[in-house]
């Protein structure tokens, strides 16, 4: 019966010196009791990984370097999640399981022998669809790409490996990586943990599901208008979007252009921090890459009570559903207390959807037109729309959209001159049904594309700076809320330090804690529902 036995796992071989080794202790304790499976199975059965599954990266880490677990057993531990959960939530697509065993094999042994061990040493870790990982394909949830086996890591998967993570499989996304929700043709449609008729968002969809499942500790996302923020909101987890150049970019088709960057993505903020510290570091080949901020080696405990916030619940453009608006001044009246001062108050933001649409349509020519031009049917719809809003525009639009661009990244910057950190609504909307496949109106006001319900991120990619969404207790429909945190430009350490205090603040309070998924539920659905795989192409 439940919390009739003791947890097996040997916590205390944790060294005296750890600081934090009586709060994993007790929350290892804590999962034990709760588990009804494990308490009646014998340590190394399934019902063991059960808890490992749930516990954060740094938990795991810390009990790897202790020898208080394997990696052996942390990875099996995700191996039986993805197996019970992955065919209902579609989280993972192509995956390595043989070789991420031997590597988790490789890892024990080298914990073993009393090698120095790299900060992510044996966790498992999922890769986006849409980056490189030798072994297996990259296909961008597309037909185009369903046989393109790769051979060679990309860096940040290598600069990953490195640091000791073992790479489980790939994340789902929409298809080519555009797209409201974490569906394709290919693989299916990824849904949301904490209801399943839900979507996930996207386009790091199947990342965010992953993490909120259990199914891996760490996994890493990319972001140009919401892709890493927006699925964190919906499912319950933290992700920050790097100012750009703190974590090197191999991938982004405009060297030069600070949207599409990679990030790390947790259950918790400070798992999202570990990884980003991993991440982060200068290459010559991004021409954005800054030097690595030693304070990703320093964590501190910022003092909120000194901090000046601004508060925006529309950054001044962007449409809000009156549900998420109203939750958002209800949890912010909470949050304020924590520190000195609180203030109406964003930049000027007034151009940010006519400058987006035209940056973006540059990209989507130079990275689809070719496609578009040989064989139109076999992108994706959303791709299609960018296409050809693209070609509609001229070197005028283009020369304004650079130069305005400018002017909003200083105003930005300017603005926390007299700020330390901006507060917003993580999403505009809550999680939607499947079947809405994107929001057509908020408050009734129809949305010109599938992208326009996303303008509270794009508006603060188009600022520059580095943004932590995290979660924020339930919002009006009892799924997910997440805040958005926008900090100074090329201040991330400290940014993830500030995500770190404040989630520890809100897990006091059941209305700002983190919600869980009720994984039970979710085994008895899994068990009894088909496979949600190879879904038809939907049209926006």
């Amino acid at each position: 019966m439940a919390g009739t036995a003791s947890c097996p796992i040997n916590v205390h071989s944790l060294p005296p010196s750890a600081g934090d080794r009586g709060q994993i202790c007790a929350r290892l304790d804590s999962i034990c009791q709760l588990s009804t499976n494990f308490v009646e199975l014998p340590l190394g059965s399934k019902g063991q990984t059960a808890v490992l599954a749930d516990l954060s990266a740094v938990e795991l880490r810390h009990l790897i370097g202790s020898k208080a677990i394997s990696p052996v057993e942390v990875m099996q531990a995700s191996l039986d999640r993805i197996s019970d959960l992955n065919g209902l939530l579609v989280a993972f697509c192509d995956m390595r399981p043989e070789a991420a065993m031997a590597e988790a094999k490789e890892a024990e042994a080298a914990v073993m022998r009393g090698d120095a061990l790299p900060p992510l040493h044996g966790l498992p870790i999922g890769i986006k669809d849409m980056n490189d990982v030798a072994g297996l394909r990259t296909t961008y949830g597309s037909h185009l790409y369903k046989d393109n086996l790769i051979t060679t890591d990309e860096f940040i998967v290598a600069h990953l490996k490195r640091q000791g993570a073992i790479v489980v499989g790939k994340t789902n996304i929409p298809e080519l990586g555009f797209g409201a929700t974490s569906s394709n043709p290919l693989w299916g449609t990824t849904c949301n943990p904490h209801d399943v008729r839900f979507t996930a968002a996207g386009s790091s969809g199947g990342t965010a599901v992953a993490l909120a499942s259990g199914m891996v500790p760490l996994a890493m996302g990319s972001d140009f208008a919401g892709s890493l923020r927006t699925p964190a909101a919906f499912n319950g987890i933290t992700g920050i979007r790097p100012s750009a150049g703190t974590v090197a970019n191999e991938r982004r088709a405009f060297g030069f252009s600070p949207f599409n960057v990679e990030g790390p993505m947790g259950r918790e903020a400070q798992d999202a921090r570990l990884l980003l510290a991993a991440m982060a570091g200068q290459q010559s080949f991004d021409p954005l890459s800054q030097r690595r901020d030693p304070g990703f080696d320093a964590p501190t405990t910022p003092d909120l009570a000194g901090l000046r916030i601004a508060i925006s619940e529309d950054l001044g453009f962007c449409p809000i559903d009156n549900g998420v608006r109203a939750t958002f001044q209800a949890k912010m009246a909470q949050v304020v207390g924590f520190f000195r001062s609180a203030e109406d108050a964003c930049p000027d933001l007034s151009t940010v959807e006519r400058v987006l649409q035209v940056m973006r349509s540059l990209e989507f020519l130079y990275d689809f037109k070719p496609i578009y031009e040989r064989d139109k049917a076999a992108l994706a719809p959303n791709v299609v729309y960018e296409v050809e809003r693209a070609l509609t525009l001229g070197i005028p639009d283009a020369a304004w959209a650079l130069g305005e661009h400018a002017r909003i990244h200083r105003a930005s910057q300017a603005f926390f001159d007299g700020f330390d950190l901006l507060f917003t609504p993580a999403a505009s909307v809550p999680p939607f049904r499947h079947e809405d496949e994107w929001p057509r109106q908020i408050n009734g006001e129809p949305m010109a594309n599938y992208l326009r319900w996303e303008a509270i991120a794009y508006g603060v990619t188009l600022m520059g700076n580095p943004a932590v969404v995290i979660p924020c207790g339930k919002g009006p429909d009892g799924l997910p809320f997440g805040l958005q945190i926008v900090g100074p430009l090329h201040r991330d350490a400290w940014l993830a330090d500030v995500a770190v205090a404040l989630e520890a603040l809100f897990a006091r309070d059941p209305e700002l804690s983190r919600p869980r998924i009720d994984v039970n539920t979710l085994l008895k659905a899994a068990a009894t529902t088909k496979p949600n795989t190879q879904q038809e192409r939907k049209t926006p």
